[in-house]
């Protein structure tokens, strides 16, 4: 890559300098400026830039992919090896309790839940991850785990219908907000629903639905209307749970876990929108967090009893991964199906969905 980076500039050069990368880009090969710095090296190449700049030329797209594999060297595959246990041969990472406000759980040192996995190159990571010798990895992972709790919170009998049918919940949702047949649900809507659905959980605004996805901010807010129009109850839920947590300042999981948000009655408009949108996401991804709390401890339990010799390796937000004896794979995906998905009673069903394999690239 180093070469045809080369070959492309005419030269030689240090790639990792911003002033002898924009000397190349911008005086030997004349491409436009896209924004200029502070500093004295003038020209901006940061990846904003470069990604423009990738439409008119391949030496920036080159670059981009650099710098992608360097990242990936750097954080990944040079810092865990060393962080390699030299008694046990593995990596330990620290599971940290009351780090994050919603709950969840955060691992450290190394981080292990942000472990690439969205690009081919980040799949190579999660390859080199592998069980010991006669076992394999299995991913338990919560379906939809937090629009499940938002159609239980907020009782809305569209969406406790849609998951309880088991219809694909991102295809109804195109079809009530875009107000189109079955058959004309493409891809591209799915795609839109689904950001839509998982927006409305974190309180998205109409300006920012625009820009996720390339649409006007007039369109964008119809959507979001016609969202609320179908899915009253919602509406119903987020408006109930702002007004109760600004006269009590404070808001629970559906397990009675409490989150104390003074700043909902702040004078500052920005302080106070951001406790709103706490207020509305708390109970919904704060319960998830509680739920898949509540499946470990039944889990490890539910192990124990058995006398199996299948351990827990890991927790990645919604998705527990399991190290398991091959003779001990069918008992342990019919157990954690069973235990996890009854962890709790919801209006709705639980649904966990498995995956096996010699590597965490596989099993996800």
């Amino acid at each position: 890559l180093e070469k045809e980076i080369y070959s492309l500039a005419g030269e030689e050069f240090n790639i990792n300098s911003s002033q002898q990368l924009g000397v190349i880009l911008f005086e030997k090969l004349h491409l436009k400026v896209i924004k200029k710095t502070k500093k004295k090296t003038g020209y901006s190449t940061d990846v904003e830039v470069l990604t423009k700049l990738a439409h008119d030329h391949e030496l920036p797209e080159k670059l981009l992919r650099y710098r992608t594999l360097g990242k990936l060297k750097s954080t990944y595959v040079d810092a865990l090896q060393k962080l390699t246990n030299i008694e046990t041969g593995r990596i330990h990472t620290s599971f940290n309790q009351t780090i994050t406000v919603t709950g969840r759980l955060s691992s450290s040192k190394p981080n292990l839940q942000n472990i690439p996995i969205r690009k081919k190159e980040g799949k190579k990571i999660r390859k080199a991850f592998i069980p010991k010798e006669g076992h394999t990895l299995i991913s338990a992972d919560y379906s939809q785990i937090e629009l499940r709790i938002l159609a239980h919170c907020a009782e809305d009998e569209i969406l406790i219908e849609a998951f309880n049918e088991g219809e694909d919940i991102h295809k109804r949702t195109a079809l009530e907000v875009f107000q189109v047949l079955p058959q004309f649900v493409t891809d591209d809507l799915r795609s839109q629903a689904k950001t839509i659905n998982f927006g409305i959980v974190y309180g998205m605004s109409g300006f920012r639905l625009a820009n996720d996805l390339g649409i006007s901010r007039k369109m964008a807010t119809a959507y979001i209307d016609n969202y609320f129009k179908r899915y009253s109850g919602v509406k119903k839920f987020i408006d109930d749970t702002i007004e109760e947590t600004k006269k009590s300042g404070v808001v629970y999981t559906i397990f009675g876990r409490k989150r104390r948000l003074d700043d909902i009655n702040s004078s500052n408009a920005n302080i106070r929108n951001f406790a709103q949108r706490a207020a509305v996401n708390t109970p919904i991804q704060g319960s998830a967090a509680d739920l898949i709390k509540l499946a470990m401890i039944k889990m490890e339990a539910a192990l124990q009893k058995n006398n199996m010799a299948s351990k827990m390796l890991l927790s990645v937000h919604d998705e527990i991964i399991f190290e398991t004896p091959f003779e001990e794979k069918d008992q342990l995906i019919d157990l954690a199906k069973n235990v996890m998905e009854n962890v709790h009673p919801l209006k709705v069903p639980l649904v966990v969905n498995f995956g096996t394999g010699e590597n965490w690239a596989q099993a996800h």
